[in-house]
């Protein structure tokens, strides 16, 4: 016999448009999906809600890499206390109006002024465990101005429960420089590598477009998926203006900057990294910039800086940035 959850997350596979209707509201219908920007219902598409099928009501996130069910999806989405205040909305929303609505949903979260409060919380990197954390992945000396910052004690929420922790807090601005989001990495408490969570990196706020940016030449961009990988190629390629996009998802849907005239793109070395790659690749080639993609000899390029050293990261990069 099906535990309790299990059985009313059964229920809500059955009616999961309706699901995503009511509590992700900024989404929109595409195919057999419902895409939404995150789990607080900000516009975008990087959350994707399967809505029939046998995978009827699992949820992803391509930005964060959470996932789960359309239970999960409700305690997240009301920012619910426990897993007994989402099994109740469930319920309610299911058809049984005997059970009240959990507290926790009469102040929903606006994600992007969660981010800007994260954000104001957090330290300058010098002499951080997040600053540690970038010179053991060799890119400490790549990080200029202030897209990047530490917060000793940032929360984590997940279906294992909650665990609060130092984080690398990393700032998502639009091309006005206004702070749309923050992406987090939980780290260890010696700020060597990420922490054991899962997943160990999220990000909150409107992400679609966006990026995390670090400043360069204006009419060259340097744009790839994760900040470590941007990080890693801004040593060998420091002239250029640089973005981690933060997700495939996000790195294909990139708004440019409008007086850039090249952009060398940072291939991750996998299907979702090939994709996402050709699609930013064909949109800014249409456009009429110059267009570069660059692949890397593992699976990313930080994995190529700590394999091979920074001159030999130099070394193939401007053969594939300056060949014809």
């Amino acid at each position: 016999m099906p535990s309790p959850s299990a059985d009313v997350a059964q229920r809500l596979a059955r009616h999961a448009e309706r699901v995503c209707r009511q509590y992700l509201s900024q989404g929109r219908k595409v195919g057999r999906y419902w895409c939404v920007g995150d789990v607080h219902n900000t516009p975008g598409g990087s959350l994707y809600v399967v809505l029939d099928g046998p995978r009827s009501g699992k949820w992803t996130d391509a930005a964060t890499g959470e996932h789960g069910d359309l239970l999960d999806l409700i305690g997240l989405a009301i920012q619910a206390s426990s897993p007994r205040d989402a099994l109740a909305e469930a319920r309610r929303f299911l058809g049984d109006a005997s059970l009240p609505r959990p507290l926790s949903e009469a102040a929903p979260t606006d994600a992007v002024s969660l981010a800007q409060r994260l954000w104001r919380a957090a330290r300058p990197l010098p002499g951080t465990l997040a600053a540690r954390y970038l010179t053991a992945r060799g890119v400490g000396r790549a990080v200029t101005g202030d897209a990047l910052r530490f917060l000793p004690t940032c929360l984590h929420r997940s279906s294992a429960g909650d665990h609060r922790g130092p984080a690398l807090l990393a700032a998502v601005t639009d091309l006005s420089g206004s702070l749309t989001g923050v992406h987090r990495t939980w780290l260890r408490a010696d700020g060597r590598t990420k922490a054991a969570l899962d997943p160990p990196r999220k990000a909150l706020g409107r992400l679609l477009g966006h990026g995390v940016r670090f400043a360069g030449h204006p009419d060259l961009l340097l744009i790839g998926e994760g900040i470590e990988t941007v990080l890693a190629a801004r040593l060998a390629l420091p002239e250029p203006q640089a973005v981690a996009a933060l997700s495939a998802c996000h790195l294909a849907a990139f708004v440019w900057p409008p007086a850039l005239r090249q952009m060398f793109i940072l291939r991750d070395r996998d299907p979702a990294g090939l994709w996402a790659a050709h699609k930013l690749a064909n949109r800014a080639a249409a456009s009429g910039l110059r267009v570069r993609v660059l692949e890397p000899t593992h699976d990313d390029f930080n994995t190529d800086l700590l394999t091979g050293g920074v001159g030999q990261l130099r070394e193939a990069l401007f053969a594939q940035a300056c060949g014809g």
